[in-house]
C-alpha cells in the first residue's frame, strides 16, 4: 500500500508539474488559427522594399566614385618590391572598393617572382591595403658576367648588377645553363640553396662564402674558419643546428668540422683526417 500511495504521488506531483500552452484556436470551430502566424501583405511589402533599398544602395556606392580607391598601400615588403606590387596594381587605382576582385588582384601580385604570399584588405573609405610576404634571397647567381639572386628553394627572383649584394654566397652556373626570371634552377643547386637557407634559420656564428657540390655532398665555405661537411642533402637543419653549437668550442686552426652523422661531429686540423 505505501508503494502504490508513493507512485499515485509521484504521477500527481509529475502532472502538476507540466504545463501545457494552447494554440490559438478559431471561434468557429476547434482547428488552429495558423493565419495569425503568416505575415500580412503588408510586412512581405515593407520586407521586400527593405532588401531592394539595401542592394540599391550598395549597387549605387559600387558604381559611384565614393568609395573610388584613391591610396594603394604596400606593407610588408622592402621598397623595391613594394614599386613593383604599386606597378602590378595600378590599374585598381579609381576602382571601387566594393566592385574590386580580392582574388583575382592576390593572383596578379603573386605571381611576381620577388612575393612569396599576399592578401588584400579594404579600408574604406578610399584605401587599398596590400599585404606582402617578399620572397627571402639566400645567394646570388653568377654565369659569365650576369648575375642573379636566388631563394632557398632554387627560385630565381632578381636581376642584379655583378659585384653587389657581398652579403650572399655566390653560386656558379656554366654558361650553357639558361635562367629565367621567376623560373628554377637546375636541380644539381637545389640542394646548396636550402643549405644556405637552413644556415640563415640556425644563424651560424660565421657568414657562409661559398657551397661546395659534387657527388651527393655538401660542403659550407666560411669567410673565417672551418669548413662545414654536410654530407648528403637529408637532415641539412639537424647538421647545421649541431654545426651551429659546435663552432664556437672548435680551436682556431680547425679546418673542417663533419657533421655528416649529427650524432657524432668530428672536427680536425687536418683536411683529409
Amino acid at each position: 500500500m505505501a508503494g502504490g500511495r508513493t507512485e499515485r504521488g509521484s504521477r500527481r506531483r509529475a502532472r502538476a508539474a507540466s504545463v501545457v500552452v494552447p494554440f490559438p484556436r478559431s471561434e468557429a470551430g476547434n482547428r488552429l488559427d495558423l493565419a495569425r502566424f503568416v505575415p500580412s501583405g503588408r510586412s512581405l511589402l515593407i520586407g521586400f522594399a527593405l532588401v531592394v533599398a539595401v542592394l540599391g544602395a550598395y549597387w549605387g556606392a559600387k558604381a559611384s566614385s565614393v568609395f573610388a580607391v584613391q591610396h594603394l598601400e604596400v606593407k610588408g615588403a622592402p621598397p623595391a618590391i613594394a614599386r613593383e606590387v604599386e606597378v602590378a596594381a595600378r590599374d585598381i587605382v579609381g576602382t571601387s572598393l566594393l566592385g574590386i576582385d580580392a582574388r583575382a588582384l592576390e593572383d596578379t601580385v603573386r605571381a611576381l617572382p620577388s612575393v612569396a604570399g599576399v592578401s588584400v584588405d579594404r579600408a574604406f573609405p578610399n584605401t587599398l591595403v596590400v599585404k606582402v610576404a617578399a620572397e627571402r634571397p639566400v645567394a646570388v647567381i653568377r654565369r659569365g658576367n650576369s648575375a642573379w639572386l636566388a631563394t632557398g628553394s632554387g627560385k630565381v627572383i632578381q636581376e642584379i648588377e655583378t659585384g653587389t649584394e657581398r652579403g650572399f654566397p655566390r653560386l656558379w652556373l656554366t654558361r650553357d645553363v639558361a635562367v629565367r626570371i621567376g623560373g628554377s634552377l637546375p636541380s644539381s643547386l637545389t640542394g646548396a640553396t636550402r643549405a644556405l637557407a637552413a644556415a640563415r634559420e640556425v644563424r651560424l656564428p660565421r657568414r657562409v662564402k661559398a657551397v661546395r657540390s659534387g657527388e651527393g655532398q655538401l660542403t659550407l665555405i666560411l669567410h673565417e674558419g672551418p669548413e662545414i661537411r654536410l654530407g648528403g642533402t637529408s637532415d641539412v637543419l639537424l647538421k647545421l643546428t649541431v654545426a651551429a653549437r659546435v663552432l664556437p668550442l672548435l680551436a682556431e686552426r680547425s679546418l673542417y668540422v663533419d657533421v655528416s652523422v649529427p650524432e657524432r661531429p668530428v672536427a680536425s686540423r687536418y683536411l683529409n683526417s
